[in-house]
């Protein structure tokens, strides 16, 4: 069977929730055996960057806030939503419809909201999907080092977080402890740990 032979077919979908923040859609397919089968559910939510930025003392600029998911205070790096003009292009299936160079316009103004902070020298990890079984957005990892305090925070709204400084080896020890919880974001400094050799 060739991957073409492995594909569903969608017979039947159902915008259970459609706004600004995701498209929610319970869906009904056709497998590759002809079953017509359902429901699956997926999503579809703005793509992200996520930043692992460093000081030029090798210190890591982390956040802490309230993830509502799993309803505790993370520790992560900084990252967010990439802005989108008007309404979101609900097509189906989805791309990773960003460029890089839009994604690093936005991990630049993340870092700065979110910690204040700016960086001259970036470097693209890895996009990815975030969640290839559910959810059809990406996410954009980049590093960012040689990072400088040029101004407070910036927060949206709906933003309360504090920054943290941690060196490599708190970050570790956090991870191997399930106290850094954020997927992407172990991915994200796996990488950088990578190019920095």
């Amino acid at each position: 069977m060739n991957d073409r032979d492995l594909e569903w077919e969608a017979v039947k979908t159902e915008h259970l929730v459609q706004d600004a923040y995701i498209d929610f859609r319970r869906m009904t397919y056709r497998l590759p055996d002809g079953t017509v089968f359902g429901p699956y559910y997926n999503y579809t939510r703005r793509n992200y960057v996520v930043i692992v930025a460093m000081t030029p003392e090798g210190d890591y600029l982390c956040v802490r806030q309230f993830r509502h998911g799993i309803r505790q205070v993370t520790c992560e790096f900084p990252a967010g939503g990439i802005e989108t003009e008007g309404d979101y292009d609900y097509q189906m299936p989805a791309q990773p419809d960003v460029s890089v160079e839009d994604a690093l316009d936005a991990a630049k103004r993340e870092l700065q909201e979110e910690t204040g902070y700016q960086s001259q020298e970036w470097q693209h990890l890895l996009t990815i999907p975030s969640n290839a079984t559910m959810a059809d957005n990406y996410g954009y990892l980049y590093l960012a080092t040689n990072c400088r305090k040029v101004s407070g925070q910036h927060l949206d709204d709906t933003e309360f977080l504090n920054v943290e400084l941690l060196s490599g080896e708190e970050i570790e020890k956090r991870i191997q402890n399930g106290e850094f919880q954020q997927a992407m974001h172990v991915l994200a400094y796996e990488l950088s740990r990578k190019m920095l050799k």
